[in-house]
């Protein structure tokens, strides 16, 4: 097995201030409303966890859990594991998730809930890797644009390992 190093790509400080800019647009975009936050597991659950902490309105929440990677490369297959289970007909709904690279994934999310008639259904995305993208998603709230490099940290994982780590890294191998 090859050995794995990392850098530093963002730090706390800049996850907090992008996680604070994206609460407030969020919040002024739904003052009026309940929206539901259907957060993407497993990698949103940190990036959700803080955003609803640094929202200004009553939110729902709920979670959904699809896969399309394997190790580090999306097969482009898309399984929907677990379902939200607030029906989301009639509802201000927000897809929570930590990363859009490919579009598969969320483009299949946005086709499975779309048929539930939702009052709106919008993309919350952290990071955005528009260089890998195949399918074109549109992101409503975008925290950070990054190149197209496997990241580790704030809740994305390299085979399971790494989540736990506060700034988010660039893993490489060497």
């Amino acid at each position: 097995m090859a050995q794995k190093t990392m850098s530093r790509l963002l730090s706390q400080r800049e996850i907090r201030q992008g996680v604070k800019r994206m609460a407030e647009e969020i919040s002024n975009t739904y003052k009026d409303e309940q929206p539901l936050l259907l957060g993407v597991l497993k990698g949103s659950f940190i990036f959700l966890s803080d955003l609803v902490r640094a929202l200004d309105i009553p939110v729902s929440i709920d979670f959904t859990q699809a896969m399309s990677y394997h190790s580090i490369e999306s097969n482009g297959n898309v399984e929907l594991v677990f379902r939200p289970t607030f029906p989301l007909s009639g509802r201000h709904v927000l897809l929570v998730d930590d990363i859009v690279d490919t579009g598969y994934t969320m483009d299949y999310l946005l086709s499975q809930f779309g048929h539930e008639n939702p009052a709106s259904l919008k993309v919350c995305s952290l990071l955005d890797k528009p260089s890998r993208r195949i399918v074109p998603v549109e992101i409503d709230y975008l925290g950070f644009t990054v190149p197209d490099r496997f990241v580790v940290g704030y809740g994305f994982d390299y085979e399971q390992r790494f989540r736990n780590l506060p700034d988010i890294y660039v893993l490489e191998t060497a």
